[in-house]
């Protein structure tokens, strides 16, 4: 199988493209290779100041780059509203969207009272897309990139409750962000734009930041072991994003072994992401909790 690296990006002038968690990490790889390959990049974080410390970064090694800032805080639905709105002022389309921030180990509610990996790594980002859907749909041929996990594997979503907060809260808000991939792209059958995902195998990234040290360490140590740099990480969600060839409802990572190393190429997930029920139940109260209603 041939490999698949950023060389193969094609080029993307006039595209706009917006990334959540654009600061750090997966996030920030992203954005400065789409910046790279000359697409507006808007980089939406929680921290104004670090988003703009980010934007300085991709300036200094591609000055021509055009980066824009939006404060994004996926912990709250007015914070995501008034980001959109902030977006949506500046462009009159965007060609793609990267749902990418994402946490783990964290306890708690969100300012919206939801348990807090399920708010923010599916409801925020479900939020956001839906708000934004009207000029993903203006742009010719927009594409909508979720980031999981291979953690989704451990998750459940009740079809009866699908907001419980038991279990496994953040495999169960990966397992989340592929049920909304699949029932969005289904949903946008009729328009020019589809919906993919992507995760990025062992990836040495800030995701850990508030994990146990029993559960960091060691992940933290895979990654370093098969030399998962954040940039490697990157590489599925910026293959689902920009190669030609992908196609709605795909699954992109890592195509070696257990999906933890090597170059991206289409996987598959669990047969549970892939369950009507459960998206479309998910989807349901995915709406009643954040108040956001997709056309059609």
């Amino acid at each position: 199988m041939r490999t698949w690296t950023e060389l193969d990006i094609p080029d993307l002038g006039g595209r706009i493209a917006v990334v959540t968690g654009a600061n750090t990490g997966i996030g920030f790889e992203t954005a400065r290779a789409l910046a790279e390959h000359s697409a507006t990049v808007v980089l939406a974080c929680r921290s104004r100041d670090k988003a703009e410390a980010a934007a300085n970064r991709i300036i200094e090694n591609t000055p021509d780059a055009t980066i824009e800032t939006a404060q994004l805080d996926l912990n709250s639905l007015d914070s995501i509203s008034s980001a959109a709105d902030a977006i949506r002022s500046r462009h009159d389309h965007i060609d793609l969207l990267i749902n990418n921030a994402g946490v783990t180990g964290l306890s708690g509610v969100t300012e919206n009272g939801f348990e807090i990996q399920f708010g923010i790594n599916h409801l925020g980002h479900f939020a956001l897309t839906g708000l934004l859907l009207g000029h993903i749909a203006a742009a010719p041929a927009a594409r909508i990139v979720t980031v999981s996990s291979i953690g989704h594997r451990f998750g459940r979503v009740d079809p009866d409750r699908p907001a419980d907060s038991t279990g496994n809260a953040y495999a169960k808000s990966k397992l989340a962000n592929l049920l909304f991939t699949y029932e969005l792209d289904r949903r946008l059958a009729n328009t020019p734009a589809i919906a993919l995902a992507a995760h990025p195998g062992g990836a040495s990234t800030e995701v850990f930041r508030y994990s146990p040290a029993a559960f960091r360490l060691p992940n933290l140590a895979i990654a370093r072991l098969f030399g998962r740099t954040p940039a490697m990480g990157a590489l599925p969600t910026l293959r689902a994003a920009t190669d030609p060839h992908a196609r709605g409802g795909e699954y992109y990572g890592p195509s070696g072994l257990f999906e933890i190393q090597g170059y991206p190429a289409p996987v598959k997930s669990s047969p549970r992401s892939h369950d009507p029920v459960r998206q479309a139940a998910l989807w349901e109260v995915s709406e009643k909790l954040t108040d956001v209603r997709y056309r059609g």
